[in-house]
Protein backbone atom coordinates (compact mmCIF):
# COMPACT_ATOMS: atom_id res chain seq x y z
CA UNK A 1 0.00 0.00 0.00
CA UNK A 2 0.97 3.71 -0.17
CA UNK A 3 -0.34 7.36 0.27
CA UNK A 4 0.23 10.33 -1.97
CA UNK A 5 -1.64 13.52 -1.81
CA UNK A 6 -4.19 15.12 -4.88
CA UNK A 7 -4.29 18.99 -4.43
CA UNK A 8 -6.94 20.88 -7.26
CA UNK A 9 -7.25 24.08 -6.78
CA UNK A 10 -10.94 25.91 -8.05
CA UNK A 11 -12.30 29.10 -8.04
CA UNK A 12 -13.38 29.60 -4.46
CA UNK A 13 -11.66 26.78 -3.01
CA UNK A 14 -8.58 23.91 -3.06
CA UNK A 15 -9.40 20.44 -2.07
CA UNK A 16 -6.53 18.12 -1.03
CA UNK A 17 -7.20 14.28 -0.89
CA UNK A 18 -5.34 11.13 0.64
CA UNK A 19 -5.48 7.94 -1.75
CA UNK A 20 -4.00 4.86 -0.93
CA UNK A 21 -2.98 2.50 -3.54
CA UNK A 22 -5.22 -0.62 -2.22
CA UNK A 23 -8.01 1.18 -0.54
CA UNK A 24 -8.61 4.22 -2.34
CA UNK A 25 -9.64 7.52 -1.67
CA UNK A 26 -9.22 8.20 2.36
CA UNK A 27 -10.15 11.43 3.55
CA UNK A 28 -10.76 15.16 1.67
CA UNK A 29 -10.32 18.62 3.12
CA UNK A 30 -11.30 21.75 1.85
CA UNK A 31 -9.88 25.43 2.30
CA UNK A 32 -11.46 28.35 1.24
CA UNK A 33 -9.88 31.48 -0.66
CA UNK A 34 -11.81 34.92 -1.59
CA UNK A 35 -12.36 35.59 -5.09
CA UNK A 36 -12.27 39.65 -5.60
CA UNK A 37 -14.69 41.21 -8.14
CA UNK A 38 -16.00 44.66 -8.27
CA UNK A 39 -19.48 45.96 -9.12
CA UNK A 40 -18.66 48.77 -11.17
CA UNK A 41 -16.63 46.35 -13.37
CA UNK A 42 -18.29 42.59 -13.86
CA UNK A 43 -14.98 41.36 -15.63
CA UNK A 44 -12.68 42.02 -13.13
CA UNK A 45 -11.96 38.65 -11.21
CA UNK A 46 -8.76 38.12 -9.05
CA UNK A 47 -6.88 36.13 -6.06
CA UNK A 48 -3.97 36.41 -3.96
CA UNK A 49 -1.37 33.77 -4.34
CA UNK A 50 -0.90 33.96 -0.48
CA UNK A 51 -4.50 33.55 0.05
CA UNK A 52 -4.56 30.22 -1.79
CA UNK A 53 -1.18 28.69 -0.53
CA UNK A 54 -2.65 29.85 3.10
CA UNK A 55 -5.51 27.68 2.42
CA UNK A 56 -3.42 24.76 0.66
CA UNK A 57 -1.36 24.52 4.05
CA UNK A 58 -4.80 24.46 5.93
CA UNK A 59 -6.30 21.80 3.56
CA UNK A 60 -3.49 19.67 3.71
CA UNK A 61 -3.33 19.83 7.48
CA UNK A 62 -6.58 18.84 7.96
CA UNK A 63 -6.86 16.06 5.67
CA UNK A 64 -3.61 14.47 7.68
CA UNK A 65 -5.33 15.29 10.67
CA UNK A 66 -8.92 13.95 9.56
CA UNK A 67 -7.21 10.63 8.26
CA UNK A 68 -4.43 10.08 11.19
CA UNK A 69 -1.98 9.27 8.13
CA UNK A 70 0.92 10.59 8.80
CA UNK A 71 3.30 13.16 7.04
CA UNK A 72 6.39 11.21 6.50
CA UNK A 73 3.95 8.13 4.67
CA UNK A 74 2.67 10.52 1.93
CA UNK A 75 5.03 9.93 -1.00
CA UNK A 76 4.19 12.51 -3.55
CA UNK A 77 2.24 15.52 -4.48
CA UNK A 78 0.58 16.34 -7.53
CA UNK A 79 -1.61 19.72 -7.56
CA UNK A 80 -3.68 20.82 -10.51
CA UNK A 81 -5.18 25.08 -11.11
CA UNK A 82 -7.60 26.89 -12.67
CA UNK A 83 -6.32 28.27 -16.05
CA UNK A 84 -6.09 30.20 -17.58
CA UNK A 85 -4.85 32.12 -14.45
CA UNK A 86 -1.71 34.31 -14.68
CA UNK A 87 -0.06 36.17 -12.21
CA UNK A 88 3.24 38.09 -13.10
CA UNK A 89 5.99 38.59 -10.70
CA UNK A 90 9.49 40.33 -10.45
CA UNK A 91 13.01 38.17 -11.03
CA UNK A 92 12.27 36.70 -7.62
CA UNK A 93 9.09 35.26 -8.72
CA UNK A 94 7.16 36.97 -6.14
CA UNK A 95 4.02 38.63 -7.41
CA UNK A 96 3.52 42.17 -8.54
CA UNK A 97 -0.23 41.70 -8.66
CA UNK A 98 -2.88 39.18 -8.32
CA UNK A 99 -3.56 36.22 -10.10
CA UNK A 100 -6.22 37.27 -13.07
CA UNK A 101 -8.24 34.40 -12.64
CA UNK A 102 -9.38 32.09 -15.63
CA UNK A 103 -13.05 34.22 -15.13
CA UNK A 104 -11.26 37.68 -15.34
CA UNK A 105 -12.59 39.14 -18.95
CA UNK A 106 -10.71 42.60 -19.03
CA UNK A 107 -8.97 41.62 -21.51
CA UNK A 108 -11.16 41.15 -24.50
CA UNK A 109 -10.15 44.07 -26.23
CA UNK A 110 -6.34 42.36 -26.63
CA UNK A 111 -7.57 39.47 -27.27
CA UNK A 112 -9.81 41.11 -30.68
CA UNK A 113 -5.94 42.71 -31.78
CA UNK A 114 -4.40 39.03 -31.31
CA UNK A 115 -7.03 37.09 -33.28
CA UNK A 116 -6.76 39.67 -35.88
CA UNK A 117 -3.16 39.82 -36.11
CA UNK A 118 -2.79 36.32 -36.21
CA UNK A 119 -4.95 36.05 -39.35
CA UNK A 120 -3.48 39.22 -40.77
CA UNK A 121 0.08 37.42 -40.94
CA UNK A 122 -1.24 33.89 -41.28
CA UNK A 123 0.21 32.73 -37.64
CA UNK A 124 -0.31 28.59 -37.35
CA UNK A 125 -0.70 28.62 -34.04
CA UNK A 126 -4.52 30.91 -34.13
CA UNK A 127 -5.87 27.42 -36.38
CA UNK A 128 -4.83 25.35 -33.82
CA UNK A 129 -6.61 27.32 -30.89
CA UNK A 130 -10.11 27.44 -32.68
CA UNK A 131 -9.23 30.42 -35.19
CA UNK A 132 -9.95 32.28 -32.09
CA UNK A 133 -7.59 34.03 -29.34
CA UNK A 134 -9.37 34.04 -25.89
CA UNK A 135 -9.87 36.71 -23.78
CA UNK A 136 -9.43 34.02 -21.11
CA UNK A 137 -6.06 33.37 -22.14
CA UNK A 138 -2.74 34.10 -21.32
CA UNK A 139 -1.20 36.35 -23.52
CA UNK A 140 -4.31 39.03 -23.26
CA UNK A 141 -3.85 39.12 -19.95
CA UNK A 142 -0.69 39.69 -20.09
CA UNK A 143 -1.12 42.27 -22.43
CA UNK A 144 -3.76 44.00 -20.52
CA UNK A 145 -1.61 43.83 -17.38
CA UNK A 146 1.16 45.41 -19.49
CA UNK A 147 -0.86 48.47 -20.44
CA UNK A 148 -2.75 49.12 -17.64
CA UNK A 149 0.33 48.44 -14.75
CA UNK A 150 2.34 51.80 -13.41
CA UNK A 151 5.83 52.51 -14.83
CA UNK A 152 7.49 51.17 -11.48
CA UNK A 153 5.78 47.36 -11.68
CA UNK A 154 6.69 47.20 -15.35
CA UNK A 155 10.27 47.58 -14.99
CA UNK A 156 10.09 44.86 -12.64
CA UNK A 157 8.25 43.02 -14.72
CA UNK A 158 10.81 39.20 -15.18
CA UNK A 159 7.99 36.75 -16.37
CA UNK A 160 4.38 35.58 -16.07
CA UNK A 161 3.11 32.19 -14.91
CA UNK A 162 0.38 30.14 -15.07
CA UNK A 163 -1.12 29.11 -11.77
CA UNK A 164 -0.40 25.49 -11.69
CA UNK A 165 3.58 26.67 -12.30
CA UNK A 166 3.27 29.57 -10.03
CA UNK A 167 2.52 26.92 -7.12
CA UNK A 168 4.81 23.77 -8.43
CA UNK A 169 7.38 26.67 -8.41
CA UNK A 170 6.47 27.75 -4.93
CA UNK A 171 6.44 24.55 -3.02
CA UNK A 172 10.25 23.30 -4.38
CA UNK A 173 11.85 26.69 -3.86
CA UNK A 174 12.42 27.93 -7.12
CA UNK A 175 13.58 31.15 -6.90
CA UNK A 176 14.50 32.47 -10.05
CA UNK A 177 13.06 32.61 -13.94
CA UNK A 178 15.84 30.67 -15.51
CA UNK A 179 14.80 27.64 -12.93
CA UNK A 180 11.34 27.52 -13.98
CA UNK A 181 9.48 24.92 -15.60
CA UNK A 182 6.06 25.10 -17.26
CA UNK A 183 3.00 22.86 -18.08
CA UNK A 184 2.74 21.96 -21.52
CA UNK A 185 -0.94 21.77 -20.84
CA UNK A 186 -1.05 25.15 -19.33
CA UNK A 187 1.10 26.79 -22.05
CA UNK A 188 -0.29 24.73 -25.21
CA UNK A 189 -3.76 25.24 -24.27
CA UNK A 190 -3.71 29.09 -23.41
CA UNK A 191 -0.30 30.32 -25.10
CA UNK A 192 -0.01 29.32 -28.29
CA UNK A 193 2.64 27.53 -27.24
CA UNK A 194 3.48 23.93 -29.73
CA UNK A 195 6.76 22.24 -30.77
CA UNK A 196 5.24 21.98 -34.16
CA UNK A 197 6.18 25.89 -34.98
CA UNK A 198 9.08 26.00 -32.47
CA UNK A 199 7.10 26.35 -29.14
CA UNK A 200 5.75 30.30 -28.53
CA UNK A 201 4.74 32.59 -31.25
CA UNK A 202 7.55 34.37 -32.77
CA UNK A 203 8.60 37.60 -31.43
CA UNK A 204 7.77 39.70 -34.92
CA UNK A 205 4.42 38.71 -34.11
CA UNK A 206 4.01 39.58 -30.81
CA UNK A 207 5.68 42.87 -31.20
CA UNK A 208 3.21 43.60 -34.15
CA UNK A 209 0.37 43.21 -31.66
CA UNK A 210 1.66 45.74 -29.43
CA UNK A 211 5.18 47.58 -28.94
CA UNK A 212 4.80 46.34 -25.20
CA UNK A 213 5.42 43.01 -26.04
CA UNK A 214 8.81 43.36 -27.21
CA UNK A 215 11.47 41.40 -25.32
CA UNK A 216 8.58 39.45 -23.69
CA UNK A 217 8.94 36.51 -25.57
CA UNK A 218 11.93 35.91 -23.58
CA UNK A 219 10.97 36.21 -20.91
CA UNK A 220 8.24 33.23 -21.06
CA UNK A 221 11.18 30.96 -20.72
CA UNK A 222 11.68 27.61 -18.97
CA UNK A 223 11.54 24.00 -19.60
CA UNK A 224 8.07 23.17 -21.17
CA UNK A 225 6.73 19.65 -20.02
CA UNK A 226 4.35 16.73 -19.98
CA UNK A 227 3.34 15.54 -16.33
CA UNK A 228 5.17 12.35 -16.68
CA UNK A 229 8.14 14.75 -15.44
CA UNK A 230 8.82 15.98 -11.93
CA UNK A 231 8.82 19.70 -11.28
CA UNK A 232 10.75 19.37 -8.19
CA UNK A 233 11.32 17.99 -4.69
CA UNK A 234 8.69 19.59 -2.02
CA UNK A 235 11.34 22.20 -0.30
CA UNK A 236 11.86 21.89 3.18
CA UNK A 237 10.26 25.19 4.27
CA UNK A 238 7.28 23.99 2.55
CA UNK A 239 6.88 20.27 4.12
CA UNK A 240 7.68 22.11 7.47
CA UNK A 241 4.40 24.20 7.10
CA UNK A 242 2.35 21.56 5.39
CA UNK A 243 2.75 18.14 7.76
CA UNK A 244 4.53 16.08 5.21
CA UNK A 245 7.98 15.08 3.84
CA UNK A 246 10.75 17.21 2.04
CA UNK A 247 11.75 16.03 -0.81
CA UNK A 248 8.52 14.36 -2.03
CA UNK A 249 8.10 14.70 -5.87
CA UNK A 250 5.74 17.27 -7.04
CA UNK A 251 5.28 16.47 -11.00
CA UNK A 252 4.71 19.26 -13.39
CA UNK A 253 0.91 20.76 -12.74
CA UNK A 254 -1.98 20.86 -15.30
CA UNK A 255 -5.57 22.37 -15.20
CA UNK A 256 -8.28 21.01 -13.10
CA UNK A 257 -10.60 20.00 -15.93
CA UNK A 258 -7.92 17.84 -17.66
CA UNK A 259 -7.04 15.88 -15.00
CA UNK A 260 -10.20 15.74 -13.53
CA UNK A 261 -11.16 13.84 -16.70
CA UNK A 262 -8.73 11.70 -16.13
CA UNK A 263 -10.19 10.82 -12.53
CA UNK A 264 -12.94 10.67 -14.36
CA UNK A 265 -11.41 7.85 -16.29
CA UNK A 266 -11.13 9.38 -19.62
CA UNK A 267 -10.04 7.66 -21.96
CA UNK A 268 -9.46 7.68 -26.14
CA UNK A 269 -13.23 8.06 -27.69
CA UNK A 270 -14.68 9.68 -24.39
CA UNK A 271 -15.22 12.89 -23.74
CA UNK A 272 -15.44 14.36 -20.49
CA UNK A 273 -17.81 16.85 -19.55
CA UNK A 274 -16.34 18.81 -16.10
CA UNK A 275 -19.02 20.60 -15.26
CA UNK A 276 -19.22 23.13 -12.36
CA UNK A 277 -18.87 27.14 -12.30
CA UNK A 278 -18.01 26.26 -16.31
CA UNK A 279 -17.84 23.54 -17.96
CA UNK A 280 -14.87 22.44 -20.20
CA UNK A 281 -14.84 19.72 -21.90
CA UNK A 282 -12.06 17.33 -22.43
CA UNK A 283 -11.22 14.36 -25.06
CA UNK A 284 -8.24 12.66 -26.33
CA UNK A 285 -7.13 11.45 -29.26
CA UNK A 286 -4.22 9.54 -31.27
CA UNK A 287 -3.95 11.80 -34.20
CA UNK A 288 -3.95 15.71 -34.02
CA UNK A 289 -6.37 17.89 -36.30
CA UNK A 290 -7.59 20.94 -36.32
CA UNK A 291 -11.00 21.92 -34.78
CA UNK A 292 -12.33 25.05 -35.43
CA UNK A 293 -13.84 26.91 -32.54
CA UNK A 294 -11.88 24.43 -30.25
CA UNK A 295 -9.81 25.83 -27.67
CA UNK A 296 -7.15 23.61 -28.22
CA UNK A 297 -5.29 20.18 -29.82
CA UNK A 298 -2.74 19.65 -27.88
CA UNK A 299 0.16 16.83 -27.75
CA UNK A 300 0.36 15.37 -24.41
CA UNK A 301 -1.77 18.01 -22.85
CA UNK A 302 -4.03 15.88 -20.97
CA UNK A 303 -2.39 12.43 -21.19
CA UNK A 304 1.40 12.44 -22.06
CA UNK A 305 0.69 9.39 -24.72
CA UNK A 306 -1.98 11.22 -26.30
CA UNK A 307 -3.23 14.57 -28.36
CA UNK A 308 -5.44 16.71 -25.94
CA UNK A 309 -8.56 18.88 -26.89
CA UNK A 310 -10.14 20.98 -25.27
CA UNK A 311 -13.99 22.69 -25.51
CA UNK A 312 -16.36 24.40 -23.16
CA UNK A 313 -18.68 26.51 -22.04
CA UNK A 314 -17.91 29.86 -19.85
CA UNK A 315 -20.70 29.52 -17.76
CA UNK A 316 -22.65 26.99 -15.89
CA UNK A 317 -23.04 26.13 -12.31
CA UNK A 318 -22.38 30.37 -12.60
CA UNK A 319 -25.78 30.59 -14.74
CA UNK A 320 -27.99 28.80 -11.99
CA UNK A 321 -26.42 30.74 -9.21
CA UNK A 322 -27.16 33.44 -10.75
CA UNK A 323 -31.15 32.35 -11.24
CA UNK A 324 -31.21 31.38 -7.53
CA UNK A 325 -29.31 34.58 -6.70
CA UNK A 326 -32.17 36.63 -8.26
CA UNK A 327 -35.19 34.69 -7.00
CA UNK A 328 -33.27 34.91 -3.56
CA UNK A 329 -32.94 31.36 -3.03
CA UNK A 330 -30.28 28.56 -3.01
CA UNK A 331 -30.04 26.21 -6.12
CA UNK A 332 -30.83 23.54 -4.71
CA UNK A 333 -33.92 24.87 -3.29
CA UNK A 334 -35.07 26.24 -6.45
CA UNK A 335 -34.47 22.90 -8.20
CA UNK A 336 -37.12 21.06 -5.44
CA UNK A 337 -39.26 19.38 -7.89
CA UNK A 338 -37.63 19.64 -11.57
CA UNK A 339 -37.49 16.13 -11.50
CA UNK A 340 -41.23 16.18 -12.62
CA UNK A 341 -40.29 18.68 -15.50
CA UNK A 342 -40.81 17.48 -19.17
CA UNK A 343 -38.43 18.23 -21.60
CA UNK A 344 -39.32 22.03 -23.20
CA UNK A 345 -42.14 21.86 -21.12
CA UNK A 346 -41.45 25.55 -20.17
CA UNK A 347 -41.99 27.26 -23.29
CA UNK A 348 -38.61 29.16 -22.71
CA UNK A 349 -35.39 28.80 -25.03
CA UNK A 350 -32.49 30.10 -22.50
CA UNK A 351 -29.17 30.72 -25.01
CA UNK A 352 -26.42 30.13 -22.19
CA UNK A 353 -23.72 33.06 -22.79
CA UNK A 354 -24.41 35.12 -19.60
CA UNK A 355 -20.28 35.18 -19.35
CA UNK A 356 -19.85 35.20 -22.83
CA UNK A 357 -19.16 32.44 -25.55
CA UNK A 358 -16.11 30.02 -24.95
CA UNK A 359 -16.90 27.75 -27.91
CA UNK A 360 -17.76 27.27 -31.10
CA UNK A 361 -18.28 31.31 -31.07
CA UNK A 362 -15.82 32.04 -29.07
CA UNK A 363 -17.25 35.30 -28.35
CA UNK A 364 -17.16 37.18 -24.72
CA UNK A 365 -19.59 40.24 -26.15
CA UNK A 366 -22.77 37.65 -25.88
CA UNK A 367 -25.04 37.97 -23.37
CA UNK A 368 -28.15 35.49 -21.70
CA UNK A 369 -31.14 35.24 -24.06
CA UNK A 370 -34.22 34.14 -22.60
CA UNK A 371 -36.98 33.74 -25.36
CA UNK A 372 -40.13 32.81 -25.01
CA UNK A 373 -41.40 34.80 -21.72
CA UNK A 374 -44.82 34.83 -20.51
CA UNK A 375 -46.88 36.27 -17.65
CA UNK A 376 -46.85 33.39 -15.34
CA UNK A 377 -43.24 31.69 -15.89
CA UNK A 378 -41.04 31.24 -12.59
CA UNK A 379 -37.21 31.05 -11.26
CA UNK A 380 -37.52 27.53 -11.52
CA UNK A 381 -39.13 27.59 -14.95
CA UNK A 382 -35.95 29.71 -15.96
CA UNK A 383 -33.51 27.37 -14.10
CA UNK A 384 -35.02 24.24 -16.28
CA UNK A 385 -34.51 26.01 -19.53
CA UNK A 386 -30.87 26.82 -18.26
CA UNK A 387 -29.89 22.86 -17.72
CA UNK A 388 -31.68 22.54 -21.02
CA UNK A 389 -29.83 25.25 -22.74
CA UNK A 390 -26.38 24.26 -21.37
CA UNK A 391 -27.13 20.46 -22.82
CA UNK A 392 -27.92 21.94 -25.86
CA UNK A 393 -24.72 24.16 -26.16
CA UNK A 394 -22.55 20.94 -25.26
CA UNK A 395 -24.48 18.97 -28.43
CA UNK A 396 -22.85 22.25 -30.67
CA UNK A 397 -19.50 21.32 -29.70
CA UNK A 398 -19.62 17.92 -29.51
CA UNK A 399 -20.89 17.80 -32.89
CA UNK A 400 -18.27 19.75 -34.17
CA UNK A 401 -15.49 17.53 -32.90
CA UNK A 402 -17.24 14.83 -34.24
CA UNK A 403 -16.99 16.52 -37.48
CA UNK A 404 -13.28 16.77 -37.15
CA UNK A 405 -12.30 13.57 -36.17
CA UNK A 406 -12.42 13.58 -32.35
CA UNK A 407 -14.68 10.45 -31.47
CA UNK A 408 -17.11 10.53 -29.28
CA UNK A 409 -18.03 7.21 -28.46
CA UNK A 410 -18.56 7.42 -24.59
CA UNK A 411 -20.24 11.13 -22.80
CA UNK A 412 -18.82 11.14 -19.02
CA UNK A 413 -20.23 13.96 -17.09
CA UNK A 414 -17.51 14.63 -14.48
CA UNK A 415 -17.22 17.55 -11.57
CA UNK A 416 -19.01 18.50 -8.37
CA UNK A 417 -22.55 19.76 -10.18
CA UNK A 418 -23.66 15.73 -12.02
CA UNK A 419 -22.88 14.26 -8.69
CA UNK A 420 -25.91 15.86 -7.11
CA UNK A 421 -28.24 16.12 -10.22
CA UNK A 422 -29.82 13.41 -11.27
CA UNK A 423 -32.08 15.43 -13.78
CA UNK A 424 -29.44 17.05 -15.33
CA UNK A 425 -27.97 14.74 -16.40
CA UNK A 426 -30.99 12.71 -17.92
CA UNK A 427 -31.69 15.83 -19.63
CA UNK A 428 -27.91 15.64 -21.05
CA UNK A 429 -28.75 12.20 -21.87
CA UNK A 430 -31.72 12.77 -23.56
CA UNK A 431 -30.35 15.96 -25.81
CA UNK A 432 -26.99 14.04 -26.58
CA UNK A 433 -29.06 10.61 -27.22
CA UNK A 434 -26.55 8.84 -25.49
CA UNK A 435 -25.93 6.95 -22.43
CA UNK A 436 -24.57 9.73 -20.22
CA UNK A 437 -22.01 7.97 -17.79
CA UNK A 438 -21.27 10.34 -14.34
CA UNK A 439 -18.36 8.77 -11.54
CA UNK A 440 -20.33 7.24 -8.39
CA UNK A 441 -18.51 9.16 -5.94
CA UNK A 442 -16.70 12.04 -6.24
CA UNK A 443 -13.70 12.26 -8.88
CA UNK A 444 -12.28 15.90 -7.83
CA UNK A 445 -8.70 15.72 -7.26
CA UNK A 446 -8.69 12.01 -7.96
CA UNK A 447 -6.80 13.15 -11.20
CA UNK A 448 -4.35 14.67 -9.54
CA UNK A 449 -3.49 11.66 -7.42
CA UNK A 450 -3.44 9.83 -9.89
CA UNK A 451 -0.40 11.50 -11.73
CA UNK A 452 1.10 11.43 -8.41
CA UNK A 453 0.88 7.89 -8.01
CA UNK A 454 2.69 7.76 -11.19
CA UNK A 455 5.05 10.28 -10.07
CA UNK A 456 5.86 7.99 -6.81
CA UNK A 457 6.73 5.01 -8.98
CA UNK A 458 3.41 2.93 -7.70
CA UNK A 459 1.90 2.77 -11.27
CA UNK A 460 4.14 2.72 -14.24
CA UNK A 461 1.31 4.54 -16.12
CA UNK A 462 -1.74 6.26 -15.79
CA UNK A 463 -3.74 3.75 -17.13
CA UNK A 464 -2.29 1.26 -15.04
CA UNK A 465 -3.39 4.30 -12.17
CA UNK A 466 -6.88 4.81 -13.90
CA UNK A 467 -8.00 0.65 -13.86
CA UNK A 468 -7.23 0.79 -10.04
CA UNK A 469 -8.26 3.76 -8.80
CA UNK A 470 -10.94 5.25 -11.15
CA UNK A 471 -14.92 5.24 -9.69
CA UNK A 472 -17.66 2.99 -11.47
CA UNK A 473 -20.12 4.61 -12.88
CA UNK A 474 -23.90 5.22 -13.09
CA UNK A 475 -25.87 5.44 -16.15
CA UNK A 476 -27.82 7.59 -17.53
CA UNK A 477 -29.93 5.99 -20.56
CA UNK A 478 -31.64 8.41 -23.68
CA UNK A 479 -35.41 8.16 -23.12
CA UNK A 480 -36.98 8.12 -26.50
CA UNK A 481 -39.98 9.65 -25.65
CA UNK A 482 -37.12 12.28 -24.57
CA UNK A 483 -35.13 12.38 -27.65
CA UNK A 484 -38.07 12.88 -29.48
CA UNK A 485 -39.18 16.02 -28.26
CA UNK A 486 -35.74 17.78 -27.87
CA UNK A 487 -35.27 17.61 -31.59
CA UNK A 488 -36.98 20.41 -32.55
CA UNK A 489 -36.04 22.07 -29.79
CA UNK A 490 -32.16 21.82 -29.92
CA UNK A 491 -32.64 23.13 -33.99
CA UNK A 492 -34.43 26.00 -33.09
CA UNK A 493 -31.16 26.67 -30.78
CA UNK A 494 -28.74 25.82 -33.34
CA UNK A 495 -30.35 28.44 -35.20
CA UNK A 496 -30.74 30.98 -32.62
CA UNK A 497 -26.92 30.00 -31.83
CA UNK A 498 -25.42 30.98 -34.95
CA UNK A 499 -27.55 33.49 -35.91
CA UNK A 500 -27.06 35.63 -33.13
CA UNK A 501 -24.00 34.62 -31.79
CA UNK A 502 -21.79 36.28 -34.88
CA UNK A 503 -21.91 40.11 -36.06
CA UNK A 504 -21.39 38.78 -39.64
CA UNK A 505 -23.97 36.18 -39.49
CA UNK A 506 -26.06 35.91 -42.39
CA UNK A 507 -30.06 36.37 -42.58
CA UNK A 508 -31.93 33.91 -40.89
CA UNK A 509 -35.64 33.96 -40.46
CA UNK A 510 -36.92 34.07 -37.08
CA UNK A 511 -40.74 34.40 -36.86
CA UNK A 512 -41.22 30.51 -36.53
CA UNK A 513 -39.11 30.49 -32.98
CA UNK A 514 -41.66 31.41 -30.44
CA UNK A 515 -44.82 29.88 -32.05
CA UNK A 516 -42.60 26.95 -32.17
CA UNK A 517 -41.54 26.90 -28.69
CA UNK A 518 -45.52 27.05 -27.63
CA UNK A 519 -45.99 24.46 -29.53
CA UNK A 520 -43.35 22.19 -28.23
CA UNK A 521 -44.23 23.28 -24.38
CA UNK A 522 -48.08 22.30 -24.88
CA UNK A 523 -47.36 19.56 -26.56
CA UNK A 524 -45.01 18.62 -23.67
CA UNK A 525 -47.92 19.77 -21.24
CA UNK A 526 -50.41 17.72 -23.24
Amino acid sequence: MAVVAGADFGTLSVRVTLLDSERGRLGTAVAEYPLHRRREDPDFATQSHADQMNALVKATRGVLEQTGVRGEDVLALALDTTGSSVVMVDDALEPLDDYYLWCDHRAHREAQQITAKAHERKLEAIDWCGGVYSHEWGWAKLLHWLRHADDAKRSRFATALEHCDMVAATLTGVRRPAELKRSVCAMGHKWMWNPKWGGLPPEDFLVAVDPLLKGIREKIGGEYLTSDHIYGGLSEAWAAKMGLAAGIPIPVGAFDAHWDALGAGCREGDVVNVVGTSTCIIAMAHESELVPGVCGVVPGSVNPALTGIEAGLSAVGDIFESIARRAGKTVKDLAQGLESYKPGQTGLLRMSWDNGDRTVLVNPELGGVTLGWNLVHTAQDELFAAIEGTAFHTRIILERMAEHSVPVERVINGGGIPQNNAMLNQVYANVLNKPVLVPDGTPTSLGSAIVAFVAAGVFPTIEAAQKKLCLPFRTFSPDPEGVERYEPLYRLYRKLYFALGSRDANAVALGDVLPLLREIAQQARG
